[in-house]
């Protein structure tokens, strides 16, 4: 059964948008990320409750952006911020904004490829502060870039934000886009048209989708694909990782794919089983989460969509394997191997596609 429709009814319709690196002029993509007001939020959470670390302290921003994070954490205290990004041309209106903020005394800004970049060898940095996650947690190369620094600057007892990210998945049903896509085939203008179907099936939702999906469209409780320890995961680890997994569904339904989001936790532990007791203590531990039952962020949540639906039947189970893969010379790229069997274990499908193209 298609959940009801709990979208406003006045506001506007949203189009779906693929994963591509470059959506939007860079000013609309700056734009989007300083309106989400749930990121801002958290971010200033974060470094409140971590002040203590970073009073009188210096700090990494990598991939500064607009400079919010670097004037959040000057305000903080932090005796230098470094506040570091590739886009020349923001990094040049980054300049103008930490002037208007009365922080150029503290903020050096550098514009530029972070391979170039260096800090002073006694210097190092006692705070790395960065928005590293992407589409699908790991759809940048900005964590690989929060490793090199991590192990280039970081002293031994210094502070990582976020400290951890935890990627899930879940099946969902969308009955609605499935039918503006792919139904409407069965009669255009009187005409059968169904011979589009399994064309259309196969090369409609061949990319995955940046959207929002509402909870009650899953069918199934989420999967967590992979928690990542920003103090200890490596380069080798994150260019590859693959999980199984087996879901119950809750109740009948049509699963039209699968949904990813993450949760990226704020809190300053290093070990990875006190980072998971942690955050039992939601209320107390900073927590950007992106999931389709908490308010909308610009992540939203990525949609990969089957080749055709699958219906599955309450209490049966929907089992598999994700495998994502960063491809060494295109790091902005991401593989993903989708292996999927329904209730008795047939073979659904073992689909390939990739996060993000050029």
């Amino acid at each position: 059964m298609e959940p009801p429709n709990q979208q406003d009814p006045n506001a506007e319709p949203q189009v779906p948008r693929q994963c591509f690196r470059r959506r939007y002029p860079e000013a609309d993509y700056y734009e989007e990320k300083n309106k989400d007001k749930l990121r801002n939020d958290t971010y200033k959470k974060a470094i409140d409750c971590h002040a203590d670390k970073i009073k009188d302290k210096v700090v990494l921003d990598l991939g500064c952006g607009t400079g919010i994070l670097s004037i959040l954490c000057a305000k903080a205290g932090a005796s230098k911020v470094y506040a570091v990004d590739v886009g020349t041309d923001i990094a040049g209106q980054v300049e103008h904004i930490v002037e208007a903020n009365n922080k150029s005394h503290v903020i050096v800004v550098w514009r530029g490829s972070f391979e170039d970049f260096d800090i002073a060898e006694r210097e190092g940095v006692d705070v790395i502060v960065s928005e590293w996650m992407g589409q699908m947690l790991l759809g940048e190369e900005m964590l690989l870039k929060v490793i090199t620094a991590r192990d280039r600057w970081l002293k031994p007892e210094g502070l990582i934000l976020p400290s951890s990210g935890t990627l899930f998945m879940a099946p969902f049903t969308n009955s609605n886009q499935y039918r503006e896509k792919v139904a409407f085939w069965q009669n255009v203008a009187g005409i059968d048209m169904s011979a589009m179907i399994p064309f259309t099936e196969q090369n409609a939702f061949h990319l995955p989708n940046v959207d929002r999906i509402r909870n009650g469209y899953l069918l199934a409780n989420p999967a967590e694909v992979k928690h990542i320890n920003c103090y200890s995961i490596t380069t080798p680890e994150l260019i590859s990782m693959s999980i199984s997994f087996p879901m119950t569904a809750l109740r009948r339904g049509v699963v039209h794919g699968f949904a990813f989001w993450f949760d990226a936790e704020f809190t300053g532990l290093r070990d990875e089983e006190e980072q998971r007791s942690a955050l039992d203590l939601m209320d107390e531990v900073p927590v950007l989460c992106t999931g389709p039952s908490l308010p909308s962020t610009h992540w939203e949540q990525t949609l990969i969509y089957f080749p055709a639906p699958v219906t599955l039947e309450k209490g049966k189970s929907l089992t598999g394997s994700v495998t994502l893969t960063q491809p060494a010379q295109h790091k902005w790229h991401m593989d993903i191997q989708l292996v999927y069997r329904s209730n008795r274990g047939n073979l659904v499908s073992d689909k390939r596609v990739e996060l993000f193209s050029r």
